[in-house]
């Protein structure tokens, strides 16, 4: 006989306390339950139940071996499940963490077109600026921009971005342009106050040489767009991503600071929670990211 309905018919007679409710949950004879324990019990050569005119219980040896192949049923159940859910339509919540930036000026304006294609899907979209720990926070993914150091997680690469150091030309005007890496000592210079690096500015020299500026001083944000409206007012140099100052520097009202810098890329990353099995919804909107993201970076934007 089948080994795993042996283990089904045994434990259905546990979960209901007898042969007949047990029959009657598996769709079968109560003499086909009875058939499929007693041949369980003799390939164990153990007896599994204890059997009265009134009742049915497991022995001491039986209800160790119910825990097991309860185990055994349930992961079966799952995969079972598994298999159907793969083939079906991608549906439940999604939730997502998206970096604060990027979110509001890339995956806002993109994501109603999923919804319109995937109405089985409900999106929870939480934006933040902090390291979410997938797993134990209940995430589906997460989009983080820069290197990735949690080689635990699966990663997809969506797009790259520049970071340069922009300035509006009133600025410019006003207080001079740096030429170099030393000039920045005399300038108004804004950062992100959201990241523990963000008061230091990581260059690199036209020869190559790392360099680090600080930059405390006039105005800290804690939002990209915050930040480049300051920017574009006058107000100092910001250290920015291109996603955030491209249409900017496109229209001129913006202009970068010291264009002859090796410009420092940063990859866009998609990162989910490993394993051989990916869920439908979790696919399908990985495979959305790529395909709107496709065309963009690393100033493309």
């Amino acid at each position: 006989m089948d080994r795993l309905t042996e283990m089904e018919a045994f434990a259905t007679v546990v979960d209901q306390g007898g042969f007949t409710d047990a029959a009657r949950k598996m769709g079968i004879s109560k003499s086909a339950v009875s058939k499929h324990v007693s041949s369980l019990e003799g390939r164990l050569g153990a007896r599994l139940l204890n059997r009265t005119t009134r009742r049915v219980s497991p022995t001491e040896i039986g209800l160790a071996y119910y825990d097991r192949a309860r185990r055994v049923l349930n992961d079966a159940g799952e995969a079972d499940s598994l298999v159907t859910s793969m083939q079906g339509v991608p549906s439940g919540q999604l939730q997502v963490s998206v970096e604060t930036d990027f979110g509001v000026n890339l995956l806002s304006p993109v994501i109603g077109d999923f919804l319109q294609e995937f109405p089985d899907i409900n999106v929870n979209m939480e934006l933040n600026n902090r390291y979410v720990e997938l797993i134990s926070e209940g995430f589906d993914l997460a989009i983080r921009i820069g290197e990735q150091e949690d080689n635990t997680l699966r990663t997809r690469k969506l797009a790259e971005t520049e970071k340069c150091m922009v300035g509006a030309p009133s600025y410019f005007e006003k207080y001079g342009r740096p030429e170099r890496i030393d000039d920045l000592n005399d300038h108004k210079l804004l950062h992100y106050s959201n990241e523990s690096s963000a008061a230091v500015w990581k260059l690199t020299s036209p020869s190559g040489e790392q360099r680090q500026v600080r930059t405390a001083g006039w105005l800290s944000v804690n939002d990209g767009q915050s930040l480049l409206n300051a920017v574009v007012s006058g107000l100092g140099v910001a250290y920015l991503p291109s996603f955030i100052y491209a249409d900017a520097l496109e229209k001129g009202l913006v202009v970068k600071a010291i264009p002859d810098l090796p410009v420092e890329c940063q990859g866009i990353y998609v990162v989910y929670p490993p394993g051989r099995y990916v869920q439908p919804k979790v696919r399908a909107f990985i495979d959305f990211l790529i395909r709107s993201f496709a065309d963009k970076g690393p100033t493309e934007w």
